[in-house]
């Protein structure tokens, strides 16, 4: 009981700290609106006092304070027994220590601000509005108990949850009920034949090509361009993927080589400042090689580094690629600080790809040429020696492969698909300036590959419509970006460290790091 009790305290003191650190900056306000929009209840009538906006705060603390509860009640991986007592004092404990936390809080912003201190010149987000929104409408003590009442409720009833739903017994009966249906299901004759033919494949790629192709004729311009940066971060995130996660090579500074492929677009195709105006089909292929050339240069002196010494190396070039864009003097080369503009869009038959639907399409081209070129890598001895090379350098050079070569060989592939999203995206937004090939960049198209699934290409366009797509879905969270990366990928390394799709290998892996499966050297042990 005392393990449990310590568990539960330090479960709610985590989710204190949290409930506090969103409140400061502001999320517990944004949350609430999010939830008005979701439950579009702003015009509703108040419910007990409390007006929409409160009640969907609540609503918002209530779902954290389930969670802590039910953290709180979790039994430990040494304890043989599951007792209902010990649950739902863990959770009670978990939520009554998030309470106290919060209630504390909510007195010590409530106290100075009805006393006419001005939080908010401290603390921006903490404006009076705020904080009456964070005591529900009370003075400061009453605010207070409301929160140390509310959390502490929905900390015992995470933990009854957690107990009588989370460890029940029947999820193990509905489990082996669904399971059992599901290989029933597997075992017709004519779901057999439909899942052993080949051709089912190519029927189901055929739709999906099918859909994906007829969603730009019925998207808008907004959804077509945010369709778009979904393609081209599709094409970033494979390239760094060769990178990252087949060869195992961390790069965090692969927005140079976007930087390169975009100027190199923009120069050639740009009336101002050297007057080549070259068609954009001449453009392209030296953006790419470009930047295949520089990652060439870049990878040959560093490459005899490993982890994070390359990681600094790679983000240092990174960053001087965007302050020698943005030099005073290099303005006459580069644009300078206001960047190069009127950049040439491609031409095909006499026709113009100069609108939204067109470049969309040719995104899409480009994102199936470079998933049909990946999948050959790696399927082919390059990619088996990246993947060895991975997992120990020092046996696969034992082994006579050329890791040098094959480092190489995986920066200037990466680089160059690097360059041909940033070809396309200058062309596309028919601008492009410094402040578009900063280190967020690269720090996203890392997290896309993270989360997305290392190693997997569904996984790369997974974590593209994750991380890309739908934050333009909820706007309101574009303030919190950088937050919500963080939090994914913390929650991606504890709960799927191989990815939301990862590869079959990489899952392999994992699971053998955790102990789920064994190996055969100790199958035969046993």
């Amino acid at each position: 009981m005392k393990k449990q009790l310590r568990h539960a305290v330090n479960a709610g003191g985590i989710f204190g700290i949290i409930t506090i650190f969103l409140f400061l900056i502001g999320f517990t306000g944004t949350a609430a609106d999010l939830f008005s929009d979701l439950f579009r209840n702003k015009n509703a009538a108040p419910f007990l006092s409390l007006n929409p906006q409160m009640l969907n705060m609540l609503i918002f603390l209530g779902l954290i304070g389930l969670w802590a509860g039910a953290y709180g009640s979790r039994k430990s991986k040494s304890q043989t027994d599951d007792p209902w007592g010990a649950a739902l004092i863990g959770g009670l404990t978990a939520g009554l220590v998030h309470g106290l936390l919060v209630s504390g809080l909510a007195l010590l912003v409530g106290t100075l601000n009805l006393r006419g201190v001005r939080i908010n010149v401290y603390l921006s987000e903490l404006l009076p509005d705020a904080i009456k929104l964070f005591l529900v409408g009370k003075s400061p003590l009453q605010g207070a108990t409301v929160h140390i009442v509310f959390l502490t409720l929905t900390g015992f009833l995470g933990g009854l949850l957690s107990r009588g739903v989370g460890r029940g017994s029947w999820r193990v009966r509905s489990g082996a009920a669904w399971n059992s249906i599901l290989e029933k299901i597997s075992q017709q004759s004519i779901v057999k034949q439909v899942r052993g033919s080949r051709n089912t494949r190519y029927v189901v790629y055929g739709i999906l090509l099918l859909l994906v192709f007829l969603l730009p004729l019925r998207a808008g311009p907004y959804w077509n361009y945010t369709i778009g940066t979904v393609g081209i971060y599709v094409l970033l995130g494979l390239g760094l993927n060769i990178v990252v996660g087949l060869a195992g090579l961390l790069d965090l500074g692969y927005v140079a080589f976007f930087a390169i492929g975009a100027y190199t677009m923009a120069l050639l195709t740009a009336p101002q400042p050297h007057h080549l105006m070259w068609s954009f089909w001449i453009a392209l292929p030296i953006g790419v090689l470009l930047a295949a050339l520089t990652g060439l240069l870049l990878g040959a002196p560093v490459l005899r580094m490993r982890g994070d010494y390359l990681a600094i190396v790679t983000l240092g070039f990174g960053e001087i690629i965007r302050i020698l864009s943005k030099s005073d003097a290099l303005t006459p080369f580069t644009g300078g600080p206001s960047g190069v503009k009127a950049i040439g869009f491609p031409t095909l038959f006499g026709k113009p790809f100069n609108s939204g639907v067109d470049f969309v399409y040719l995104i899409f081209l480009a994102v199936l040429l470079i998933i049909f070129v990946t999948n050959r890598l790696q399927n082919s001895r390059v990619g088996r020696a990246w993947e060895a090379m991975r997992e120990d350098e020092t046996v696969s050079r034992a082994m006579g492969i050329n890791t040098l070569t094959q480092k190489l060989l995986a920066f200037a592939i990466g680089a160059a698909f690097a360059g041909l999203g940033g070809a396309l995206f200058a062309s596309r937004n028919v601008f492009t300036g410094p402040e578009d090939h900063n280190l967020m960049v690269s720090i996203n198209v890392v997290a896309v590959v993270i989360v997305g699934g290392m190693g997997n290409i569904p996984g790369v366009i997974a974590g593209a419509l994750m991380l890309k797509g739908l934050p333009e879905v909820l706007r309101q969270l574009e303030d919190y970006r950088v937050m919500v990366f963080g939090a994914l990928l913390i929650v991606m390394m504890l709960w799927r460290p191989a990815g939301m799709i990862p590869s079959a290998r990489r899952k392999m892996e994992v699971e053998k790091d955790k102990g789920v499966i064994e190996t055969p050297d100790e199958g035969r042990g046993k």
